[in-house]
């Protein structure tokens, strides 16, 4: 295994980041270890945190320094990403399954707008759920994924209740591969999951009565197996997912500019879609109000970012005062004697106080 940025030690013990909790992390074990221990509660190693490498939920990771007998460890590599969703953060994301409520609470359409772009920041397939079916006119479910099927998404809508729509959802989740669902609060997530598996007994809560808000009852992510070859990751709700930092991210975030885009191209290579002369796209599609909206949004983050002075630095500079410099190329940069004084000390200590969990050795 490598880890990232040079070889990793032979002695690192490969697995899979399932949950995270606090400031640990619970790791699935590729092979399982003496008494058959197959996951361990792991630490951070001090040099990943002061190299920036965040640990994610689905992260490919080298652990050393297990204590076999309490089942603990510390995480000292990380290997490569093959991508992220960045909210909820997850990463090797294979498929980005939205869940969103028609009733109970209502369904906005500019916040699924908002979900279905987090989801296509991944690059990952799309799989758009409605939850609740049961509280609608089977004809005003049906409008509603014809609705989204213009949109460039095929919709299941399914009733955990009365179990409608599960077995081909389950099929979809059983491929190999990591999905992640997602979505706002209390539209039904967790019970969706406690309908697919059964035995997990995932805790749920009902809608607030007086708001129709849902109640946070996922308080962090964990991944659940649901197949040979197949996790799901359960996530916390949120209703207000972020949008990209970059307006010109924004078109090909939607399938409906995406396949304009396709067949012909714009007059101006910087195009926004906003009625400017030559635009292929146009605004005789339906989200396309949700769009400029959307848009309005990233530019009025990114013009107060301006005039505050806080907006981040091209690649290759940093911001000293109110200006812009290059930036040293971090391969070129060398720690201080004191630095790597500080992170050899600070290892042993780490060392120590795994070795003082371990175990008398019977022999000695």
């Amino acid at each position: 295994m490598a880890a990232e940025g040079g070889a990793a030690p032979a002695a690192l013990q490969p697995g899979l980041v399932v949950a995270l909790q606090a400031n640990y992390c619970w790791v699935l074990l590729d092979r399982p270890g003496p008494a058959g221990a197959t996951r361990l509660l792991c630490t951070r190693r001090t040099r990943l945190a002061k190299s920036g490498q965040m640990i994610c939920v689905g992260d490919r990771v080298g652990v050393d320094g297990i204590d076999w007998g309490s089942a603990r460890g510390a995480v000292a590599a990380l290997e490569p990403r093959a991508g992220l969703l960045e909210r909820p953060a997850v990463a090797n994301v294979s498929l980005v399954v939205v869940v969103v409520a028609l009733a109970e609470p209502a369904l906005d359409p500019l916040q699924l707008t908002r979900f279905l772009i987090t989801a296509e920041t991944t690059g990952q397939p799309v799989q758009l759920v409605f939850s609740k079916a049961d509280l609608l006119p089977a004809a005003e479910v049906e409008a509603w994924c014809r609705r989204v099927s213009d949109w460039g998404y095929p919709a299941l809508a399914i009733s955990t209740h009365r179990r409608q729509g599960l077995e081909e959802l389950r099929q979809r989740l059983s491929q190999p591969g990591l999905a992640v669902i997602c979505g706002p609060s209390g539209v039904g997530k967790t019970s969706l999951l406690n309908a697919l598996c059964p035995e997990l007994g995932l805790r749920v809560a009902a809608v607030s009565g007086r708001l129709q808000r849902g109640r946070h009852t996922t308080r962090h992510v964990e991944l659940f197996p649901l197949a040979p070859g197949a996790l799901v990751a359960d996530t916390p709700g949120f209703n207000r997912p972020e949008l990209p930092g970059d307006p010109a991210l924004l078109p090909a975030l939607f399938p409906e500019v995406r396949q304009r885009l396709a067949a012909a191209s714009c007059r101006f290579s910087d195009c926004l879609h906003q009625g400017e002369p030559g635009c292929v796209v146009g605004c005789d599609w339906e989200r396309h109000g949700w769009y400029s909206t959307c848009l309005a949004g990233i530019r009025d983050h990114v013009e107060r970012q301006e005039r505050l002075g806080t907006r981040p630095a091209q690649p290759g500079l940093r911001r000293r005062g109110d200006r812009l410099e290059p930036r040293l190329d971090p391969q070129l940069r060398q720690a201080s004697r004191r630095r790597q004084r500080q992170q050899a000390w600070q290892e042993s200590r780490e060392e120590e106080q795994l070795g003082s969990l371990s175990p008398p050795d019977p022999a000695g």
